[in-house]
């Protein structure tokens, strides 16, 4: 396996990123995939055991469900591997569950970080463009985050907005 810095950190994740969006079943995420703890566990290990150590999740996968496997799974070898999970997607039908504002991001980061198990998240990524909350209140609320020790890095992703982050 190849391994390549993320970013501009001095972190280095597989050149192969396994995808978590068809772990679990809940909702309209079941069109996707629909795989449970059993078989989820052994596409984790085969990975593993193939040198991947990044893992890609969302808070919106499978409402969560995604995360609580993918956490389970990596449990005994949280330390070897990378996880990447997002944020911006409605989680409920709470007015304010949704977005990149201050309140959501640390939401739903704590949500996550239940869900995944996990004291920290490696790679919190925006999973897209939030046009009402200002980019700077998002930044500032990411950088927070990596001074609490919630999460080590952040990153965007659908969207054209990465050149703001850099």
């Amino acid at each position: 396996m190849k391994y390549n810095q993320l970013g501009n950190s001095g972190i280095l994740v597989s050149e192969l990123c396994m995808g978590t969006m068809s772990f679990g079943s809940s909702g309209y995420w079941s069109v996707v995939g629909s795989l449970g703890y059993e078989d989820s566990k052994r596409l984790v290990d085969i990975a593993i055991d193939s040198g991947i150590n990044y893992f890609d999740s969302a808070d919106v996968y499978s409402h969560g469900q995604s995360e609580d496997i993918l956490g389970k799974a990596v449990k005994d070898k949280r330390k070897d591997v990378i996880i990447a999970t997002k944020v911006r997607g409605r989680m409920s039908k709470e007015i304010n569950d949704v977005g990149l504002s201050r309140k959501h991001i640390i939401e739903s980061c704590h949500n996550s970080l239940k869900r995944l198990g996990a004291d920290y998240i490696d790679h919190y990524v925006l999973h897209s463009y939030d046009p009402i909350t200002p980019f700077e209140e998002t930044i500032s609320t990411l950088d927070d985050l990596v001074s609490q020790g919630k999460i080590r890095y952040y990153g965007v992703s659908n969207s054209n907005r990465s050149r703001d982050v850099e």
